[in-house]
């Protein structure tokens, strides 16, 4: 099952910082804001030797020119609030939203420094050739044999969540590839809260691909964001490798690359992992390192038994886990 980084499990949400400089901290946030600018064009205006870093130093200002733009906007909502203590509360939270927004820029560059380190400088653009990908999707560790139904349940700080993913007879084309369709639907408390249709394709090495997804997290029945929305070959996204033909340990791959909104990263920890779920007891799995520079400080650790796939996820910040406990097939 895809790492979603929005989902309590599987999907990873930016880290509210929440150190409340407030209007202070707001001030030398600005300065840093247009510090970040003049560098990220002082490299612009040189030959692009290190795309890695320079891609990293390019989000980096963006993610500051967006933070300053919805302190702005809050700014502006700040100066129509009548009650001047109303006012003044609006104005403090505006800048520790700034504050936390800035922290979180800063985290972010930091991950996408690691990650160049460990790929190098050049730039991530993985040849897509549709004669080099097949129609079945048997990868071991990561099997996606339609018909077939994984439902996962975990106790979450939000409520039982169970998860639904299934793997549908649907295909689509993306970016000339011929992709397999999966319908990963979130289930909090019973109530649907995340929809999803996943976009996988396996190469005739055996690596299986990502190719994008079409997500909605919903309150009260309603989409409330589509955050996380890629497809590869539209703007500039591009598909990862959701799991290896032959996975090492030290593997350190991209799964996703749509920047600034879709960016999960994997390093393959282990082969020999002991794993029980309700599902049943499995041995010699895979465990994965599973991050992402849209959230810095969140990891989470799964765990893939071969000729079943992914069986248990652990959030390490919050130890909250996502067990597999039934598999159904047509």
């Amino acid at each position: 099952m895809k790492a979603k980084s929005k989902r309590p499990h599987v999907r990873l949400e930016w880290k509210n910082w929440r150190s409340r400089r407030l209007l202070a901290g707001a001030g030398l946030a600005v300065a840093a804001f247009l510090a970040g600018n003049l560098v990220s064009r002082a490299l612009a205006a040189t030959d692009v030797v290190n795309a890695c870093q320079q891609t990293a130093t390019d989000v980096l200002a963006g993610c500051r020119g967006s933070a300053q733009s919805d302190y702005q906007i809050a700014l502006g909502k700040c100066v129509n609030v009548s009650d001047q203590a109303a006012r003044k509360a609006c104005q403090k939270q505006a800048a520790a939203d700034l504050d936390d927004a800035l922290q979180t820029c800063k985290g972010g560059f930091g991950v996408r420094e690691e990650t160049c380190d460990k790929l190098g400088p050049a730039p991530y653009d993985p040849v897509i050739d549709p004669a080099n990908f097949v129609a079945k999707i048997d990868n071991p560790f990561f099997p996606l044999v339609p018909g077939t139904t994984f439902i996962y349940e975990g106790q979450t700080s939000e409520g039982l969540m169970r998860d639904v993913f299934a793997v549908t007879h649907v295909t689509r084309v993306i970016d000339g590839v011929t992709c397999t369709e999966v319908h990963d639907s979130v289930f909090t408390d019973g109530v649907l809260t995340e929809d999803t249709l996943d976009w996988f394709a396996q190469d005739k090495d055996g690596n299986v691909w990502y190719f994008g997804e079409n997500t909605a997290e919903l309150e009260d029945g309603l989409i409330s964001t589509i955050d996380g929305t890629f497809m590869a070959g539209v703007e500039g996204d591009k598909p990862g490798i959701i799991m290896k033909a032959q996975p090492a340990v030290g593997d350190f791959y991209r799964q996703e690359f749509s920047l600034a909104n879709a960016e999960d990263e994997a390093e393959t920890l282990g082969l020999n992992a002991s794993v029980t779920v309700p599902y049943g007891s499995f041995q010699h799995c895979l465990r994965s390192g599973e991050t992402t520079p849209l959230e810095p400080d969140a990891l989470e650790t799964k765990f893939y038994a071969s000729g079943v796939g992914n069986v248990l996820t652990v959030d390490e910040e919050t130890g909250d886990r996502c067990e597999l406990v039934q598999i159904i097939t047509e």
